[in-house]
């Protein structure tokens, strides 16, 4: 017997994995010895969707949750006793698994001891180039650069204030903020903008301070106007998506902070439900507060209560439909777990990317972590910035990276407004206390208030607008842009990075090494954490060998001599210097050339990332959740990332068939698009942009467009982004695309339709002769790709319509335009010893097509005297040209049967008909061949050109093997034909023993 105690995994039982959308987590198990039996891991992995909908229905309708997202997958044994499977991170969420053997012949598992491993999956593009920049839009515009307290205006202003007047200044607006954000964005390199509240504040009942706290929410539905400018073209809100929008335009986040545990005083919800409210025994609304302190201005309200859970998760969602990223959770850690678990579930079912951004600070740090996991929370505020001393550092830094590395990316903020300004007591200590937030972080994510790079002094005042020092000459914007370009560039600030502290020695100094496992690339980082005293540094000499005593400070781009002292290395450094060091000088090359550039567009971390992420999305799409094995993960991303679109139909097979519609811009905004079922969405636009597919106010699928070879950028919907277990049947749905140009940005809706269930007719591929003899009136249609169309009926040699056309040509090479039919129909007979027999529905045996690959018309055609030939014509358009190929095949006969011999010849005549018109014109009399051909063609390879206009001409090329090609297109076929289904215009397909036409329009 092998006992639960001797079975072991890897990742081990209860251990919590952070990862990204994009990865591919591998298991183990290992047995004692060898035995005979299965392994399997037991996980809700792939079941995202399942596991929100249990919480929200556990909400709505009282449904205790059943785990109907926890499936059993088979592993696959790699050697006598050890079993192994390898799943791909699809899916954002907290997700558990563990593994077990099940013996032959018995129904009990053996588990290795221990809880279930923890994962939790963050969205792709978080993987990296996590710089927030912190903005409080009323300290933009005319308050950025000073004071309003230290003008003389203050001293008009005082006797107001004393009489109960209310006194507002202008405030910053949106249009403020966007007009900085080249620099925020492009220059510093910041690529998540979190706003602090965005609400209309109370300006005179229950007001505080010159504006109003903006935590003093009024209707969590709208902004406040005084961010806005009076425009009769764009309302407030329409002001703040311009925000939204311009941050997407150049690659970045918008963070909200919805302060969701209060209000301000009369707001909204005081009349709506004033049940919401918590009051004491007296009847007194509660008013919250932290760390001894009482915001007299808020007024709590009572998570008790789940439909304020259910309007809360409708706030969320309405900002995420205006463009909103994520969600700063002020004082997250005062609202019950359950709740925000149901508001992400709700969020995550729409905008599964959606990131929220714990704030904790004063909560209990085993509330933090149980958000991240349980409640499936992103981020979470690090403490770092209130930790200054190397006792501090040393005793709270393990800690928050082994948060980030298993629960939850903890970021490290320069400042928040709830702290002094870094400035104010230097601008040495501010530069090292930015530097350090930044280089101690892990993913990049590190952020400050704004107003930090240019050493602003004044404290943030939710209350007042403080000035930014705006402009100011003595700056740290140059030392923050070098710190972005680190952030982005170095391997050890992506995944799969070790963080140790290694400091060696007294001194208040710190020392971490920063590891990549992948490339063993190294970065130690030396900070002197007093600004006022120099200090010697040191680290063990074992950890990293410098050649020849140097390294080389990515920070400054110059060498650092390091001096061997005993068994350690050591670095002298001046008040508040820190260096990031490098054991190689191409490192700085590296970051000298990115310098180079705007910092406008995401890390190749991160666009890696993001194409995995989708590549293994597709992938899931076909297999379902399954052991990748030894699938090159590499090659499925180049494939997906050089030909997206064949990437996808390289997939299909017979019991998978598949297809994918391409969706153009701006052109299909005028008209509605059908999408077969099952079929993927293509969306190619030569600029970034954004698409979102919606049903009413509900959100199936966002994308954000991923790059291609060239300036092309493109999206694909996944059939399961459309039709899923929330919505099986859709039928209509909005597209809306938002393109980032050069110099404006556009907005868009298309509709696309979508047959319901009930509606699916499955069109068969084959139609036998008793369908096309009972005047079934269907019609094969094939294209170009390019506006071109080849529409013919099944009943062969029939015109029902004026757009029946062998040939409809797009002659415009760039855009579809009205179609020119050129080649109508194609008439033949078969003519054997004098006896002739035409090419019609009645001789037809069956027609069948295969898509992508053409259509063919199969005939049994009597010849006299009890006999018959089969004969197959086949047609299919060249795709991107102009032109139809038609190859004919006279079968062998079967030996019994009355097919004649194929060594005695046929004539087979086919007459064309010829013409020159618009596709919407009436067909034109037809006159006969004989103008049309100049010449006879006798040789194996030749053409004929039709041209009934100087601007128009239809060139007709036969390829043939051993046949004579007569006038007026009489064919004398002789020899034995081998049978081959389907047309490839591609391939040698005019070998001897075939006949083909070629017909190609201009």
């Amino acid at each position: 017997m092998i006992s639960s105690n001797s079975v072991r995994q890897t990742p081990a039982p209860g251990d919590h994995l952070l990862r990204f959308c994009g990865d591919v987590v591998t298991f183990d198990l290992m047995l004692p010895r060898i035995r005979k039996g299965t392994a399997w891991i037991r996980t809700n992995l792939g079941g995202a969707g399942v596991i929100r909908k249990e919480i929200i229905s556990q909400v709505h309708r009282g449904q205790q949750p059943l785990n109907r997202a926890w499936f059993d997958i088979a592993m696959t044994r790699v050697t006598d006793n050890r079993f192994r499977i390898k799943l791909p991170l699809c899916d954002v969420g907290h997700f558990e698994a563990k593994c077990f053997f099940l013996p032959n012949y018995q129904t009990n598992p053996i588990w290795p001891p221990g809880n279930d491993t923890q994962i939790n999956v963050e969205p792709a593009d978080t993987c990296g180039d996590n710089t927030i920049y912190n903005a409080f839009v009323r300290q933009f515009g005319p308050n950025k650069e000073g004071h309003l307290e230290k003008t003389d205006r203050e001293k008009l202003i005082k006797p107001l204030d004393d009489a109960g007047y209310t006194v507002i200044p202008p405030s910053g607006t949106f249009r403020d903020l966007i007009d900085e954000l080249d620099f925020i964005i492009g220059h510093l390199g910041c690529r998540v903008i979190q706003l602090l509240p965005v609400h209309a504040t109370p300006t005179t009942y229950a007001r505080m301070g010159r504006y109003g706290s903006p935590y003093a929410a009024l209707n969590f539905m709208s902004v406040d106007p005084a961010l806005a400018v009076f425009d009769p073209v764009a309302t407030p809100t329409e002001q703040f998506i311009e925000l939204i929008d311009t941050v997407h335009s150049r690659q970045g986040k918008v963070i909200m902070d919805i302060a969701i545990n209060h209000t301000g005083w009369a707001a909204r919800l005081h009349d709506a439900h004033p049940e919401w409210l918590v009051r004491g025994p007296d009847g007194r609304i509660e008013m919250p507060g932290a760390w001894g302190v009482t915001w007299a201005d808020l007024t709590r309200l009572d998570y008790t209560k789940k439909d304020l859970w259910r309007y809360m998760a409708r706030i969320f969602l309405r900002w995420c439909r205006r463009g909103a990223d994520g969600f700063r959770c002020d004082a997250g850690y005062m609202i019950p777990e359950k709740a925000w678990a149901y508001i992400v579930a709700c969020v995550r079912d729409e905008y599964p990317d959606t990131l929220f951004f714990l704030e904790g600070l004063g909560g209990p740090v085993e509330v933090t972590c149980n958000l991240l996991n349980r409640a499936n929370m992103n981020w979470a505020y690090s403490e770092l910035f209130q930790n200054y001393h190397r006792g501090q550092l040393e005793s709270y830094l393990p800690d928050t990276i082994a948060t980030s590395q298993t629960d939850g990316i903890m970021v490290h903020f320069a400042e928040t407004h709830d702290n002094n300004r870094l400035a104010s007591r230097s601008k040495t200590w501010a530069r090292m206390r930015t530097a350090l937030c930044a280089l101690t972080s892990q993913h990049g994510a590190f952020g400050f208030a704004n107003g930090v790079e240019w050493f602003a002094t004044e404290k943030i005042d939710v209350h007042q607008a403080r000035s930014l020092n705006w402009g100011n000459p003595d700056n740290q914007v140059e030392d923050i842009r070098r710190l972005n370009l680190i952030l982005a560039l170095h391997p050890t600030f992506g995944r799969e990075v070790d963080l140790t502290i290694v400091s060696s020695g007294a001194g208040e100094f710190l020392v971490l090494d920063r590891f990549h496992k992948s490339t063993e690339s190294h970065l130690l980082i030396v900070v002197n954490l007093d600004d006022t005293h120099a200090v010697r540094a040191g680290w063990p000499a074992s950890l990293i060998r410098f050649s020849k005593h140097k390294g080389w400070d990515l920070l400054s781009g110059q060498s650092v001599e390091i001096q061997h002292e005993k068994d350690r290395l050591v670095v002298d450094l001046e008040p508040g210097d820190i260096f990031c060091l490098s054991n190689t000088p191409k490192d700085i090359t590296a970051i000298e050339t990115l310098a180079k550039k705007p910092l406008t567009s995401r890390s190749r971390r991160v666009t890696d990332q993001c194409l995995t992420a989708k590549a293994l999305e597709i992938y899931r799409n076909f297999f379902g959740l399954t052991d990748l094995g030894e699938i090159d993960i590499r090659d499925l991303v180049k494939r997906f990332k050089d030909q997206p679109r064949q990437y996808c139909l390289s997939f299909a097979s017979e019991t998978n068939p598949v297809g994918v519609i391409d969706w153009s811009w701006p052109g299909d905004f005028k008209r509605e698009v059908v999408v077969p079922y099952g079929f993927f969405i293509y969306i190619r636009i030569p600029h970034p942009f954004r698409a979102r597919l919606s049903t009413g106010k509900r959100t199936l699928a966002q994308e954000i467009s991923l790059a291609q070879k060239g300036d092309d950028h493109f999206v694909l919907f996944t059939p399961q982004a459309i039709v899923s277990e929330r919505r099986p049947t859709p039928d209509r749905l909005t597209l809306q695309v938002t393109v980032f140009g050069f110099e404006t940005i556009h907005h868009g809706e298309g509709a696309l339709i979508f047959p319901r269930a009930e509606q699916l007719k499955i069109i068969p591929r084959r139609y036998p002769r008793r369908d096309i003899s009972d005047g079934n009136e269907g019609m094969f249609l094939d294209t170009n790709g390019r506006g071109a169309m080849l529409r013919m009926p099944i009943r062969w040699g029939e015109l029902y319509s004026r757009y029946d056309a062998v040939l409809a040509a797009n002659l415009h090479a760039d855009i579809p335009e009205d179609r020119w039919v050129m080649f109508t129909r194609c008439r033949g007979w078969v003519v054997y010893q004098g006896y002739s027999i035409e090419l019609n529905p009645h001789c037809t045996d069956h027609f069948d097509y295969e898509i992508g690959r053409g259509g063919c018309w199969c005939f049994t055609v009597p010849t006299g005297q009890g006999g018959h030939i089969q004969l197959n014509i086949a047609a299919a358009m060249v795709p991107e040209r102009n032109t139809v190929v038609m190859a004919i095949v006279r079968l062998p006969g079967q030996e019994g049967d009355a097919c004649l011999n194929d060594t005695r010849p046929i004539q087979l005549i086919l007459r064309p008909d010829i013409e020159d018109r618009r596709f919407h014109d009436t067909t034109k009399a037809y006159t006969g061949p004989e103008q049309h051909f100049p010449k006879a063609i006798t040789s194996k390879t030749d053409s004929v050109v039709f041209a009934p206009s100087e601007k128009r001409r239809l060139e007709l090329t036969v390829k043939n093997g051993d046949f004579v090609v007569e006038p007026e297109w009489h064919y004398m076929v002789h020899r034995k034909l081998e049978a081959e289904r389907g047309l490839d215009p591609d391939s040698d397909l005019f070998s001897p023993g075939y006949f083909a036409i070629q017909l190609t329009g201009g």
